[in-house]
């Protein structure tokens, strides 16, 4: 394997360098909460397009997605049909009744709803899930930058949370979407150099590798099986797709905060929508890859996934742009990161601190909060990705099969980690939104009910993870609406009992 240094640690230093000072820069001039947090409700829909795409996309993204076509076929591209349906749903649904309001943070909206028990309870429910799945990524991106850097894994860890607070902490959710624009910008132009690059390195081109994969059966993009323990299906990918990404685009602070950073509600459906289309595009690019990259291998074995991409990366791209390939792969990471800590820091200082100090008015105060909260939740995300490492030995570039064992299951932990919060959050919106009588009491007794459910179907692994979602939000509003019929019932018989 071709060594990784000189050239190509310049230009990835270079660039992480020039990212954390460029974001800290853009970040000149904040002087309170609104600004540090929601850009003063003034960002272009575009950028906000760019940086909703960037934050759902991880190094995941980058390198397994090519990962998932060298193995099987384009059924992955199903799911993006059900996410945009998703958006559509949620611009048309629940983006109106944000901009109803001045809204800080998603949970908001919950707790002028329902109450303050019922906002905490939700934000706190966002916080556990958003610190499982995206520490669980930043230890993922550790995997590939140790095959192509051969730094270890705290050490991956470390330089990525460090770089990614800079601009976090100083340039606050403004240098986070435009940081996230450039990051998009780069790996998408990644993917499209590997596509160039494989035409030329596999005999008879792109126009050869698709005969090859069309005559191996992996070009398949619609499978109308009905199975519920199939990941990849018509049904599971519009379906299941679709109510994850209500759930994702509707109801986490991760995407909602950017989504509330446009001028108004027009600008926040353009955004959202807008990112539909653009994941399609991205997702059909890396997929591409992986059908290139299996023509290239021939189908050869790799201990993960997550490998392939990133031997190709090191072993066939030359210096200089074998460097901008692996700043691509930091870029997938640091978007996600940096998304999660602004987020995070947002929901702990709207959600929890000012109410409970009485100074969610005081802008400057939350200013100061926030930045407080954005160095304790970098720390915790940095910590629980390095709490995820592997013993010595089972790690990457090891050869032992352990190993990638226990890299399959950190995707999939990050993967079921938010599904499993989701369908309860978006039943909590449901009944919000629709439950005109449903109350705090009902609320929170549906979303401890969905989350329990979707947890307990995981553990036994008989339903696929798309659907996570949609059982999670049935459960919620059954049981929410059946509770809020009980107290009502019950509070009839207790007034027309005289001794009650």
């Amino acid at each position: 394997m071709t060594a990784f240094g000189g050239v190509d640690l310049a230009v990835v230093l270079l660039y992480m360098a020039g990212v954390a000072a460029w974001g800290a820069w853009l970040g000149r001039g904040t002087s309170g909460g609104t600004g540090y947090f929601l850009g003063n409700r003034n960002l272009p829909w575009w950028a906000v397009m760019f940086s909703v795409v960037a934050t759902e996309t991880s190094t995941l993204t980058f390198l397994s997605v090519p990962g998932v076509s060298y193995l099987g076929t384009l059924a992955f591209l199903q799911l993006t049909l059900g996410y945009l349906v998703g958006r559509t749903v949620v611009a048309a649904v629940l983006l109106p009744a944000y901009y109803r309001g001045d809204l800080s943070t998603a949970y908001e909206f919950l707790g002028r709803r329902f109450g303050t028990a019922t906002r905490r309870y939700a934000s706190g429910g966002f916080m556990v899930a958003r610190l499982l799945a995206d520490s669980v990524r930043l230890f993922a991106t550790a995997i590939p930058l140790a095959i192509v850097t051969g730094w270890s894994y705290p050490l991956s860890v470390l330089v990525i949370g460090a770089a990614t607070l800079a601009y976090t902490y100083f340039g606050g959710i403004r240098a986070v979407v435009w940081v996230d624009a450039l990051q998009m910008t780069l790996y998408v132009a990644g993917g499209v150099i590997a596509l160039v690059l494989l035409n030329g390195a596999v005999d008879g081109g792109w126009p050869a590798i698709l005969e090859r994969a069309g005559a191996a059966g992996k070009l398949q993009t619609l499978d109308f099986s009905t199975s519920l323990s199939v990941t990849y299906t018509f049904w599971a990918g519009l379906i299941g797709g679709a109510f994850l990404s209500m759930a994702s685009h509707g109801t986490d602070q991760l995407i909602v905060q950017r989504l509330l950073t446009c001028r108004d509600a027009v600008q926040s459906r353009r955004a959202l929508i807008g990112s539909g289309f653009a994941v399609i595009g991205q997702f059909a690019l890396f997929l591409f890859v992986g059908l290139g990259l299996w023509a290239f291998y021939d189908g050869r074995a790799f201990d993960s996934t997550d490998e392939i991409f990133a031997t190709f990366i090191v072993s066939e791209m030359p210096a200089g742009v074998r460097g901008l390939l692996v700043a691509g792969v930091f870029a997938a990471a640091m978007s996600s990161l940096s998304s999660s800590i602004n987020s995070l820091a947002s929901a702990s200082a709207y959600d929890f601190w000012g109410p409970a100090t009485g100074r969610q008015d005081d802008d400057r105060a939350m200013l100061t909060a926030g930045k407080v909260f954005t160095l304790v939740w970098a720390g915790a995300l940095v910590a629980g990705a390095v709490l995820f490492i592997p013993p010595e030995g089972a790690g990457a570039g090891s050869g032992d099969p352990s190993g990638a064992s226990q890299r399959a299951a950190a995707v999939e932990v990050a993967l079921a980690a938010a599904s499993m919060v989701y369908g309860g959050l978006l039943g909590a919106f449901a009944l919000g939104v629709f439950g005109r009588k449903v109350g705090q009491g009902g609320a929170i007794a549906g979303m401890t009910a969905g989350v329990a459910t979707v947890v307990s179907l995981w553990a036994w692994g008989s339903v696929a993870w798309p659907w996570f979602v949609l059982v999670g939000l049935v459960v919620t509003t059954a049981v929410g609406t059946a509770w809020t019929a009980t107290r009502s019932l019950l509070g009839a018989s207790e007034r027309r009992d005289p001794h009650s």
